[in-house]
């Protein structure tokens, strides 16, 4: 029985059970529309072949890496997906294997032929490969489709072009929902994503501020260098055992309290009063009540707050 849910880090973590398989390579962040046709069109072709479907992904996404340091990474676009969401996304599309190559100074510098040669050939070993239409890899980004159909009839695999996907006359793309979201847009983004946008982790201990002011909130840590979302949310919260409630979520960086380098997501949940530390819960966007502004003292935040949780609980009414 071939493997489930596998993520491999880094070539020196392949082994000889890993050759032959049905593979696509992208950064695939949100797997949004055009994602998932590319990852339906691996998974029938792995199907059919009796292989595994696997996806080859950059960690930091090259992207991130090529802004360089951490204070200029925020010139790179908006992360909405932190690795382990997308992994899971992967997963859950049917994907059996997760590729990640952890992208540095050495792997920047590959060619187009030696990335071909030691990732694909002497690294994955595929049978099949499906790539979409805007594929570049490779030193300056000089690789593209037909280097790999030459190298593929060289070494015995196949390469697959993909056609762009597209969704009421509009490229489906990672930038596109970038820019939905960023005009709050959340319906069209679903749309655009085959799902409501979500960010999800882990509840960590924060400052207790909001419990101090009689507001508790769950901290989330983004785990990424720049959000695709600021401001103030309506949302719904799915907490680790399934059950939803709704709450309302502020993605910012604190400039009342203490100011951060990085977005935090904070999130009160109405009406719910127990501890969930430690918990995965995963945030779904429904509706901006405002955004991010520095008020003049703690009082006035407080005033803020309940008058957000208060449009909050109008807006959710509002949908009964």
């Amino acid at each position: 029985m071939r493997p489930r849910k596998e993520i491999i880090r880094g070539l020196h973590n392949l082994r000889p059970e890993h050759a032959e398989c049905v593979a696509t390579i992208g950064s695939f962040d949100g797997v949004h529309l055009g994602h998932q046709a590319v990852l339906k069109q691996v998974i029938r072709k792995a199907q059919s072949l009796g292989l595994p479907a696997v996806v080859i992904l950059f960690e930091p996404q090259p992207t991130e890496y090529l802004s360089g340091h951490n204070l200029s990474r925020q010139k790179a676009p908006a992360r909405l997906m932190r690795f382990r969401e997308k992994a899971e996304a992967l997963f859950e599309a049917g994907i059996e294997r997760v590729f990640c190559l952890y992208f540095n100074e050495p792997l920047r510098s590959l060619s187009a032929s030696d990335f071909i040669e030691k990732v694909i050939i002497q690294g994955l070993q595929p049978r099949y490969l499906v790539v979409g239409d805007d594929l570049h890899f490779g030193r300056d980004r000089g690789g593209e489709f037909a280097l790999l159909q030459q190298a593929g009839k060289a070494h015995g695999f196949d390469v697959e072009n993909t056609d762009t996907y597209e969704f009421q006359g509009q490229r489906v793309s990672s930038t596109r929902v970038r820019e939905v979201l960023a005009q709050d847009n959340f319906q069209f983004a679903a749309q655009l994503l085959g799902k409501p946008y979500t960010l999800s982790g882990r509840v960590i201990y924060g400052q207790q501020l909001g419990r101090q002011l009689g507001v508790p909130t769950a901290n989330v840590p983004l785990r990424r260098h720049r959000s695709p979302l600021f401001g103030v949310f309506a949302v719904q919260v799915r907490l680790c055992g399934g059950e939803r409630r709704p709450g309302v979520a502020n993605i910012g960086v604190r400039p009342t309290v203490d100011g951060e380098s990085r977005a935090v997501l904070e999130v009160h949940l109405l009406d719910f009063d127990q501890s969930i530390y430690g918990e995965a819960i995963t945030v779904e966007f429904e509706k901006k009540l405002r955004d991010e502004r520095a008020f003049g003292s703690l009082t006035l935040l407080k005033e803020q707050i309940f008058y957000d949780i208060d449009a909050a609980r109008q807006f959710f009414s509002s949908k009964l």
